[in-house]
């Protein structure tokens, strides 16, 4: 089953909205009556071509990096050692970057060795305390609550910066490192099409297998082998190879076959990477996902996302603390250091944070026993290259880190700063299904709360 996966996405990417089972009745050469009187193919509609408005682009690509769960401001990027040992629990000697009076935690060397292209945003704010509509808000760039279900940043850049836009590559715009966050539907009103491609497996691993295009046990003659036995058997393709809707799934098998033995497989493998450098972004699932994400900006992929998880830590939140943060400096600061030396920081916006914070004050009461909740009134963000400039802190909270105090920074300031970059106009709207105005960020007549776009750092 595995190996229909490609074939089914790179339908998608055609713009033909076709089920797993008929993929089925396809290739096994059968329900053909079901094909040609009921299938969405014939006569489907590819979503019209977009250009972008916006200012000329300095970023190519984003490299997202979503903490799943919330990361702690104070254990991270606003470190308040002064507040006291209620607040700033066993992190007590915050380091010093190369920036003067920028401060992280201790346990984050290799980031504070790359200070001068740190962009920290300290301003977060939302209010939202839910894992949901805060993922929602912040993923989306627009509020909660509304009648439209948005989509996400990386599926309007890859509505944007995809195939209607010239997009060739035969890896999809938009990846996902390894599994969707499954809070939020990622594509909103834009539909399948512009759903992430999400991996799978383990790029730890050897082989790493990516769902649908490399598979354990599978030689490529073996693949080549069953894509013949396929061909013999498909009576269809046979009977009609010129009809429009079978062409179109001729081609879209040729991608995906494409994907599972040509270059695409290829850069996947990282084991043309060599040693010493897969050992310095750390041998962990995360640290691994970091140097895939750069294979993946190198070819050209608009937007990849990875899903790192384990940041909601209401319990043994230090003991957490200290396996998580030594293993996210040395994948997150080696991946700035290593876009940078090779020529792509300039071009690529890798952007760190979560939904939202965890609670300043830390909840030493039992069950909690030393963990911290969800805040979302206070919380950090960072952002490095692709037109942010580094050695500058955004924004600030109180002495605790219980509110912004100075320069808030709310989810559509962010989204739409990076869509500027991006050359993406913020005053665009998107093609919703049912004709509603969409707009890619909130325009000033929904009257919501903002401290602008990050010109400051732009």
């Amino acid at each position: 089953m595995s190996s229909l996966n490609p074939f089914h996405n790179a339908l998608a990417s055609h713009g033909l909205p076709i089920s797993r089972r008929l993929a089925l009745q396809y290739v096994f050469g059968g329900g053909v009556s079901v094909l040609f009187s009921n299938s969405p193919l014939f006569g489907a509609a590819a979503a019209p071509p977009v250009t972008s408005a916006g200012s000329t682009p300095r970023a190519k690509s984003v490299i997202q990096i979503w903490l799943w769960g919330g990361p702690c401001h104070l254990d991270t990027f606003d470190p308040k050692p002064e507040a006291g040992a209620d607040y700033c629990g066993q992190f007590t000697k915050p380091l010093d970057t190369k920036v003067p009076g920028m401060r992280i935690n201790d346990l984050l060397p290799v980031l504070a060795s790359q200070g001068d292209k740190l962009a920290i945003l300290r301003g977060m704010t939302h209010g939202l305390n839910g894992h949901e509509t805060a993922s929602y808000v912040v993923q989306t760039g627009h509020p909660e609550g509304g009648r439209i279900v948005y989509p996400s940043v990386g599926a309007v850049v890859s509505l944007f910066k995809g195939r209607a836009a010239g997009y060739k590559n035969e890896i999809p715009p938009y990846i996902v490192l390894t599994e969707p966050q499954g809070r939020f539907s990622e594509a909103g009103f834009l539909g399948s099409r512009y759903k992430p491609f999400a991996t799978g497996g383990n790029p730890a691993k050897t082989p790493f297998a990516v769902e649908g295009i490399v598979a354990e046990g599978f030689s490529d003659e073996r693949q080549r082998a069953r894509r013949e036995l396929l061909h013999h058997m498909d009576t269809l393709g046979n009977a009609v190879p010129k009809h429009p809707a079978v062409a179109a799934m001729h081609r879209a098998e040729e991608e995906a076959y494409d994907l599972m033995l040509g270059d695409g497989a290829k850069t996947f493998d990282l084991n043309q990477e060599k040693a010493d450098l897969r050992d310095k972004y750390g041998r962990s699932t995360f640290g691994q996902a970091c140097l895939m994400a750069r294979r993946l900006v190198e070819i050209g992929v608009p937007y990849i996302t990875i899903n790192y998880k384990g940041w909601d830590t209401h319990k043994q939140h230090f003991q957490i603390m200290r396996r998580q943060l030594p293993e996210m400096d040395k994948g997150v600061g080696t991946l700035i250091e290593d876009l940078s030396t090779r020529g792509l920081l300039d071009s690529t916006i890798v952007w760190w944070g979560g939904e939202f914070g965890r609670t300043p004050k830390v909840q030493n009461e039992s069950p909690w026993n030393g963990g911290r909740n969800h805040h979302g009134k206070a919380f950090c963000h960072m952002v490095a290259g692709g037109g942010f400039r580094g050695g500058h802190v955004v924004g600030a909270t109180d002495a605790r880190g219980e509110e912004v105090t100075e320069r808030p920074i709310y989810p559509w300031d962010l989204v739409g700063s990076i869509y500027q970059l991006m050359g993406i106009d913020t005053e665009a709207t998107l093609p919703h299904p049912l004709g509603l105005t969409a707009r890619v960020i909130p325009g000033k007549d929904e009257k919501l709360q903002s401290g602008g776009k990050l010109l400051e750092i732009m």
